[in-house]
């Protein structure tokens, strides 16, 4: 894949995420805003409700009191005609006058203030009836009836006047009820069930608290935790007088409305969280595989070449020998035939091992390679694999010094494995020496563990090396790395080894100081 490819696509990718994210943060917003929004429609409603249902709940009482009061009356009450209606209609044709009359009698209770309250001064209850009379004359009248004309046709109703009276009563309630204080005219108990009912119907199912003020001072009916907060307070007027003065407040808040509102919401942001942490969690998965398919793929083409490049000098050196020996003056020389012979041999047997080392990493990641361990005395292990790479030391004038401090050195291993990881590990500290190589090996034991250490003088690694030095073909570029040969699955091969054998192995290392590779075994007890 394209390297720029790669990075749009990434990009592209990175930015649908973020997109899709903000989008659901954007709409959580919207959602608690619009919920807010509904919740104070709600809200209002609830208050106009309760407060109608309050005046309604005292003209009702009032009303009763009313009622038996007129009824309570024994004496029959005053009537006086305040208002009258005089209508003449003349009918030439048939030689008729109809008169129509309509007046309103005004009837005086006469009721005394102490029937409703000591405190109020004296007031009189009527009640307005409307009388309609329609009277039909032969021949033709003046417009001042006289008395003994008698009307040929004459029709009469009567009946309440139910306008007036309400209006009548409405003011004369008012009057009264306003001289009241507030806990007479509502408890704290009524109140609380006409709010519990009213924010029930509208689904506002959240602790609540109220309170009525009586010109911006708290009264006495109020819920106990009622605290008062101008951004958290809902509030309506209530008991507006006969003049429109609204002397009281009814204030209502919602202490958990917050909570409330993410209740609502709580559902669908689980989800539309948990999805979108899947996205993230996918999207970070693929791009990590994105990421490491990349990096294998180049440290494939870098095995490759490497491998190429360890197979092309053996082949090379090969067919010269063989050149070599088709030459009859060679051939009639024993000890250069031997010679080269021997050079065959030992490009071949390097050919072998290289592929031997593939084969063993591929057995090893199917499984199928078998190792069978023994009780075996690790420091002759370590004799043994120490004298595989002494010829090569001491061709570049180094040494290997042993500090084999380790008492118990009893360990369950294959021999012949546990003897590659050593070569592996002594190998590489032979190899990545740039000077004359000094390499000290140690032992020692820790409770019921033998620890073994391979310090180097070379060239060190990175920190970022050090995480990945044990990875399958991984090597470490610098400016001359291609000096030395190798196609990094020594290291692997170590790893799986020595954890195949319940141990640990693990590096240490500076860059430019050398490096120190540690492994720790279980002992046989």
């Amino acid at each position: 894949m394209n390297k720029l490819f790669f990075r749009l696509l990434v990009i592209l990718m990175s930015l649908s995420l973020i997109g899709i994210i903000l989008v659901q943060v954007y709409w959580f917003d919207t959602s608690f805003k619009n919920n807010e929004e509904q919740f104070r429609f709600h809200a209002k409603q609830v208050l106009g409700n309760v407060a109608e249902k309050l005046d309604k709940l005292e003209a009702h009482n009032f009303y009763e009191v009313y009622n038996k009061l007129k009824d309570s009356i024994g004496k029959t009450p005053q009537k006086s005609d305040f208002l009258e209606l005089r209508f003449y209609q003349r009918d030439v044709r048939t030689n008729e006058t109809i008169v129509y009359s309509n007046s309103i009698i005004s009837e005086d209770y006469g009721i005394t203030s102490g029937y409703y309250d000591k405190n109020v001064e004296p007031y009189k209850i009527k009640n307005y009836t409307s009388k309609r009379k329609t009277e039909v004359y032969n021949g033709t009248l003046d417009n001042s009836l006289k008395p003994n004309v008698t009307p040929d046709l004459k029709i009469e109703k009567s009946g309440k006047l139910d306008l007036l009276d309400n209006a009548q009563f409405e003011t004369f309630r008012k009057d009264i009820a306003a001289l009241k204080p507030i806990q007479d005219r509502i408890s704290n108990d009524l109140l609380k069930k006409l709010l519990s009912n009213e924010l029930k119907t509208y689904g506002v199912n959240t602790p609540f608290e109220y309170s009525i003020y009586s010109n911006g001072l708290a009264t006495k009916i109020q819920s106990e935790t009622f605290r008062y907060d101008k951004d958290a307070i809902y509030t309506i007027p209530i008991y507006i007088d006969n003049e429109g003065v609204n002397k009281y407040q009814l204030l209502i808040s919602f202490p958990q409305k917050k909570k409330f509102l993410i209740s609502e919401l709580i559902g669908i942001a689980v989800l539309s969280t948990i999805f979108t942490l899947i996205i993230v969690i996918a999207y970070s998965s693929a791009l990590s595989q994105l990421i490491k398919q990349r990096q294998i793929s180049e440290i494939k083409t870098d095995f490759i070449n490497n491998m190429t490049h360890e197979f092309k000098t053996p082949i090379a050196t090969i067919n010269l020998a063989l050149d070599a020996i088709k030459n009859p003056k060679v051939f009639e020389d024993k000890e250069k035939v031997l010679r080269y012979l021997q050079m065959i041999k030992d490009e071949n047997k390097r050919m072998h091992a290289q592929v031997e080392n593939v084969l063993r990493i591929s057995k090893l990641e199917k499984k199928e390679l078998d190792i069978e361990k023994e009780n075996n005395d690790l420091h002759e292990i370590l004799d043994d694999a120490i004298e595989h790479v002494n010829l090569i030391v001491e061709d570049r004038q180094g040494t290997i010094t042993k500090h084999f401090d380790a008492a118990r050195t009893s360990v369950l291993l294959n021999d012949v494995h546990f003897t590659n990881v050593l070569v592996n590990i002594l190998d590489n500290a032979i190899k990545y020496s740039a000077n004359i190589p000094v390499i000290d090996v140690y032992t020692e034991n820790v409770k019921d563990f033998i620890y073994i250490k391979v310090k180097d003088n070379g060239i060190g690694m990175s920190k970022v090396a050090q995480k990945r030095i044990f990875e399958k073909f991984y090597r470490e570029h610098t400016g001359d790395v291609h000096n030395v040969k190798g196609h990094g699955l020594g290291l692997s091969y170590v790893k799986r080894i020595v954890e195949d054998h319940n141990g640990e192995v693990y590096v240490e290392s500076e860059k430019g100081k050398g490096s120190t590779f540690i492994i720790k075994l279980p002992l046989i007890n």
